[in-house]
């Protein structure tokens, strides 16, 4: 059966992964992307390419009543969570306001599964490794607009019937990644700050501790979801079980980088130090393939951002709030 999927976020990183998978399993594809943090080269050529954003209310109507969707699969998201403090409008703008949006088309349209990539970032500072079973307790604005959703879509089941699976995704890389974003995804900011012949920037003292994972032990199971029966109106960890602090982190991007590290430490910023998830209950539904080890999954990464080259860093422009914002996103 042909089936029509809308994909938010489809020329950004997670987001084209996704869209790839699904047209190889035969979707016609339309992607909706802002291009704010993606790139229209990231967009499968067979995807129909709609350039705009989720916050803008008429033009998601009108893609609906355009096209007989049967999936959403919401990806779209500006995932800077330690500068969500520091642009709090933007973050419920873009992250919740921006996914109503799209919820209330699926609804007026029937759709038949709405498709979430929320963030392990709801949980906050817990017990390790954190599980569904415990009750999110996010730390920043972006966690909080990703948990606001997650309740929003099980209200909207209860009362309309649209149904969603939710995945908490964490420290995904690979290729597509935008490694000229500052803000966000260390794996990316370490290997442009290697091309670029520049020293590794780490808050702290880089014994924080993340479970990073590669890309392909997180799309592909994204994609496919909807044909799990037993995945609907659930909630998902989806990730590494491995937790690598920063600091072993750049020895790691160093070595593939076939270079030497060398840090330049900053100021600690606001963040949950230990942050790794607990995936018993993805691994019963979705009977996942071992997962692409760090190693190897940097080295493909690093030949990637070989061929692509380093990308200039952005600065935020609207920044709301600069008390006490980090010295160097100043």
């Amino acid at each position: 059966m042909q089936y029509t999927s809308l994909v938010t976020g489809g020329a950004g990183f997670i987001g084209s992964h996704v869209v790839t998978h699904l047209i190889q399993a035969g979707h016609t594809v339309v992607v909706l992307d802002d291009l704010s943090g993606g790139f229209k080269e990231n967009v499968h050529p067979k995807a129909i390419f709609k350039e705009g954003s989720i916050t803008d209310t008429s033009l998601v109507n009108s893609l609906f009543e355009a096209y007989p969707f049967d999936y959403v699969y919401h990806l779209a998201a500006y995932a800077a969570e330690g500068l969500s403090h520091f642009i709090r409008k933007f973050n419920y703008q873009n992250n919740l306001i921006g996914s109503i949006n799209l919820i209330n088309a699926s609804v007026n349209h029937d759709i038949k599964c709405f498709v979430f990539a929320s963030s392990i970032a709801v949980y906050g500072d817990q017990e390790l490794p954190l599980k569904e079973s415990q009750k999110p307790q996010p730390e920043d604005p972006y966690g909080i607009a990703k948990y606001a959703v997650e309740l929003d879509l099980e209200n909207t089941r209860k009362l309309f019937g649209l149904n969603y699976i939710t995945f908490r995704p964490h420290n995904v890389y690979g290729p597509h990644q935008n490694i000229g974003d500052k803000y966000r995804n260390v794996v990316g900011i370490f290997m442009n700050q290697f091309l670029k012949k520049e020293p590794l920037t780490v808050f702290g003292d880089g014994k924080q501790s993340r479970a990073f994972t590669y890309i392909d032990d997180v799309a592909p199971y994204i994609a496919k979801s909807p044909a799990f029966a037993k995945a609907y109106n659930q909630t998902f960890n989806i990730g590494s079980d491995l937790p690598t602090t920063i600091h072993e982190l750049a020895q790691e991007i160093a070595s593939v980088m076939k270079t030497e590290a060398h840090i330049h430490h900053l100021e600690q910023r606001e963040e949950v130090v230990h942050a790794y998830s607990d995936h018993a209950k993805f691994n019963a539904i979705f009977n996942p393939t071992p997962e692409v080890t760090l190693s190897e999954g940097l080295a493909k990464m690093a030949e990637w951002v070989h061929t692509h080259g380093a990308r200039e860093s952005s600065t935020f422009e609207n920044i709301e709030i600069t008390k006490n914002l980090p010295k160097s996103w100043q």
